[in-house]
Order: C-alpha cells, then sequence, then structure tokens
C-alpha cells in the first residue's frame, strides 16, 4: 500500500521510510526539500492521493513558543483537510512521552495542540508517545552548559532514552496495524537519571565538562521529576541501551 512519511528526510522518517520500503511498500518520503510542505500546503493533495496510511513524524524548525504553536497548529490541520480528502484510512503521529506533564513548556503545549487536533478529527489515528532520543544527548547537554562552558547543570529525574532505530521500528508496526484512536507509548530498555546519563555521555566522548545534579534545572523550559519523562508499565521497550548506542556511533 501507499504510505507517505511527513518529514521522511529526518532523524525518524529516514529510518522508518527503508524500513517500511523493505517491507514491500510504496513509500514516500515527504518534506519541503521534496515540494511538499505542510505548513503552506504546498504539494500535499497530489502527495496524498491514493495513501492509505500517513505517518507524521515532523517537527518544528523553531521551538520558540509562538513558532512551534504555529507549526504544530498550522501543519496538522493542513495535514488533517488533506488526508481527509484523500479518504486516507490511517493517521499516525509521533509525539512525546511526559507531553500532558509538561506543560509549563510552549513545546509541549505545542505538542499538546497537534495531538488534540488529531483526536478531534473523525480520521482514524494512532498517537505514539516516545521517551527522549539517545541521539539528542549531545543538545541536552549544551542545553544545560552555563555561561563558563564548563559546568552542565541537569535535573537529575529518570529518564529512559530509546534509539532513533527502536522508535523507527515501533512507528513501522504502528503504520501497518489498525488504527487504535488512543495512545501507545515506547521507550527505551532502562531507567536512568538525566545528569547521570549526560555524565556518561560526556565522558564517553571524552567532554571535560562537569555535570552538576540541580532538582530545579528546567527541560524544555519545565521542572521535571521522577514521573515526567519515563513511560508507564504498558510500553512498548525497545531493546538498545545506551552502551550499545554509543558503541554504534
Amino acid at each position: 500500500m501507499k504510505i507517505v512519511v511527513i518529514g521522511g528526510s529526518g532523524l525518524i522518517g529516514s529510518k522508518l521510510v527503508q524500513r517500511l520500503a523493505r517491507s514491500g511498500h510504496e513509500v514516500l518520503a515527504a518534506s519541503p526539500n521534496s515540494g511538499i510542505n505542510t505548513l503552506t500546503g504546498e504539494g500535499l493533495a497530489a502527495a496524498l492521493a491514493g495513501a492509505k496510511v500517513v505517518v507524521d513524524v515532523s517537527n518544528s524548525p523553531s521551538f520558540a513558543d509562538d513558532a512551534v504553536m504555529s507549526f504544530f497548529q498550522t501543519s496538522t490541520r493542513n495535514l488533517l483537510a488533506a488526508a481527509a480528502a484523500a479518504d486516507v484510512g490511517h493517521i499516525v503521529a509521533l509525539s512525546v512521552v511526559g507531553t500532558e506533564r509538561l506543560q509549563a513548556s510552549g513545546y509541549f503545549r505545542a505538542k499538546a495542540a497537534q495531538e488534540a487536533l488529531i483526536k478531534a478529527s473523525p480520521l482514524p489515528y494512532t498517537l505514539v508517545h516516545s521517551t527522549q532520543f539517545f541521539e539528542f544527548l549531545g543538545g541536552i547537554a549544551q542545553s544545560g552548559t552555563e555561561a563558563d562552558g564548563k559546568t552542565v547543570r541537569l535535573s537529575p529525574a529518570f529518564v529512559q532514552p530509546i534509539s532513533s532505530g527502536d522508535v523507527a521500528d515501533a512507528m513501522h508496526d504502528v503504520a501497518l496495524g489498525k488504527p487504535l484512536r488512543t495512545t501507545v507509548e515506547i521507550a527505551g530498555p532502562e531507567r536512568i537519571r538525566l545528569a547521570e546519563l549526560v555524565r556518561r555521555f560526556l565522558a564517553a566522548k571524552g567532554d571535560a565538562r562537569t555535570v552538576v545534579d540541580d532538582a530545579h534545572a528546567r527541560y524544555f523550559g519545565a521542572e521535571i521529576d521522577d514521573r515526567t519523562l519515563v513511560a508507564g508499565d504498558d510500553a512498548r521497550l525497545g531493546t538498545v541501551n545506551f552502551e550499545a548506542w554509543f558503541a554504534a556511533q
């Protein structure tokens, strides 16, 4: 069947496109670079013609509060309208574990708005909440780095990081399954405290920055606790832990 992957050239999207193609499906990797723009609507109708499934793994180019809200609301409305016109049978969207617990953050308010639009649509859907990707550890370290450039201040709250490959595997299976009209969670195989994880990451890279535990350090603008960023008991768990992921880099 024809499957359209919105954000198909990105970290998750490119891996998902490869997996779906190997499964024998006709896959279209949609992105502005390929002439398909969910913000403007350019190319959407033609891209979705004949599609049975649309998977949205796109992300906002800006995390500023107003910009990210505008991105997710506008792109999702345009995508849902085009999908309805094309009689798409399943909308799958990637979101974040803890979105509903991180509403102090403008980014996560925007993700919640995206999810609300999908749930309110008459189209059959499945939302996938994923924990943070290992691939973003460098960015997390940078976000917590103080002005001296030597100290990284991060929360010691638990996280449950997952590899992008495990995310793509899960998205592949959800895309080929029946619409669940609910949210499913995916997560990495082990829980670890965020500050300790970044400490291990920097040490493995030979980075001399010192990681300091700070319970009030913010994550994308919000304070977090041991429950915020970990999945529930029913989550699908990946197989790749930190050591295996880092070794593969």
